[in-house]
């Protein structure tokens, strides 16, 4: 009978030969059994083991989403107390849920960068404590790179590819040419559209509806734009239009919506706890026009990277990731495009686009292959809370001045 740990027991010495060992502190010349992720960049406390075959053992989640509900937010001090709180049952219920110990482990994977820094800090000094009693090394994991590359797990997407990566915290377009190369192509110059979404459904007042009151900003506006009657309504503005770059700008987008809200409320001298009759029309159309937005600058991405050799013509591939991912609206916008453009469209699984464990402990297991990022030597391990993506050709895309004439994506809400 072969039990889970023997399962998941395999010899790395084939892989690791001199020829590609890198300068880097490594443990080597060891057997490998199952690698640790742990993810504490924002307000969830992941942790999840991995196999060297890629199978996942164990993975646990601890959701802080229903207290930032309640504060309005995220409210980092907060967060930081909740990971405090949870970061060590949540790593001894993976453990116990993929039926090893930690001397199984061979090697934890930690987000160091980009993230709130008080809640990176909790999952840094947990690893460092880990490390330290059990004598492994640490693997140093960028989130960005780990929502990008968590595709791979699922699909056979080979390098390189474009990867659109949309979250609370982030937007921004790049090519993965690695596992550690990426080139940034564009990227949010003000906010997020996650956060984007999660302060118009505020201001809407969606919590008031019992249906969307455990959701995020962008459930509520996404389950209220299905309901729309008169999804054109309201005519909101293509953010950018006049630039020809690939970086996106939600802060005006959001001000047009409330503005819109703002009147409607007027005419309806609504009370202060009360939706306005036209709110799901008014959530369609901010969600088309987010989606209007992205669509535009991938478009461009996607001409850039043809017009500089960036993709092949026979792998042209499209990644996208993060929690705003899950939005299907979106989703189904970007793959429309991607047809009139002969790309292949993919994305995580819902539960690997938000933040997650296995996403870490996936992106550290490719790097362990390639003996990268392998540290034992934890004094030169910090966190970065503002992390740029790999090498920025942000101010080529600029002077290359790429028209794009939008194309006419029609979705079903």
């Amino acid at each position: 009978m072969i039990t889970l740990r023997n399962k998941c027991f395999t010899s790395l010495v084939f892989r690791r030969t001199k020829s590609n060992i890198k300068n880097y502190s490594i443990i080597t010349n060891r057997n490998f059994s199952c690698l640790l992720g742990i993810e504490t960049s924002c307000d969830d406390t992941g942790c999840a083991i991995i196999s060297d075959s890629g199978e996942v053992l164990g993975e646990t989640l601890q959701s802080q989403n229903l207290m930032h509900l309640r504060n309005g937010g995220i409210i980092p001090d907060v967060a930081q107390d909740l990971h405090r709180k949870y970061i060590e049952p949540t790593v001894d219920k993976t453990l116990q849920a993929a039926n090893i110990s930690m001397s199984d482990i061979s090697a934890i994977a930690v987000t160091l960068q980009p993230g709130l820094p008080l809640s990176l800090a909790i999952g840094m000094k947990y690893a460092k404590h880990l490390a330290r009693k059990f004598n492994k090394p640490i693997i140093p994991i960028h989130h960005m790179e780990a929502h990008a590359l968590v595709v791979r797990k699922e699909y056979d997407v080979s390098f390189p590819f474009l990867t659109l990566l949309i979250s609370g915290g982030h937007c921004l377009l790049a090519v993965a040419q690695d596992v550690n190369k990426f080139l940034l192509l564009g990227e949010s110059m003000d906010s997020a559209p996650g956060e984007v979404f999660d302060k118009i459904a505020r201001r809407m007042k969606l919590r008031n509806v019992p249906e969307y009151s455990q959701m995020c900003g962008g459930q509520a506006i996404e389950m209220a734009a299905s309901k729309a009657t008169n999804p054109h309504m309201f005519k909101l503005p293509l953010p950018l239009a006049e630039y020809k770059d690939c970086n996106f700008s939600f802060n005006g987008l959001k001000t047009s919506v409330l503005y819109q809200l703002f009147k409607k409320e007027k005419v309806h001298n609504v009370d202060a706890d009360k939706l306005i009759p036209e709110v799901n029309d008014l959530c369609a159309a901010t969600l088309m026009a987010i989606s209007r937005h992205l669509i535009h600058r991938t478009q461009r991405a996607i001409e850039f990277c043809s017009k500089n050799d960036l993709i092949p013509d026979k792998k042209k591939q499209l990644v996208v990731s993060g929690g705003v991912a899950c939005n299907n609206y979106i989703f189904k916008s970007l793959t429309m495009l991607c047809n009139e453009l002969d790309y292949a469209i993919f994305r995580p699984t819902p539960k690997l686009c938000t933040d997650n464990g296995v996403m870490i402990a996936w992106n550290g297991l490719e790097k362990w292959w390639r003996n990268i990022d392998i540290v034992t030597d934890l004094k030169t391990l910090d966190i970065k809370a503002q992390s740029p993506l790999g090498e920025s050709l942000v101010d080529k895309v600029i002077e290359a001045r790429i028209p794009t004439k939008l194309l006419k994506i029609k979705v079903n809400l």
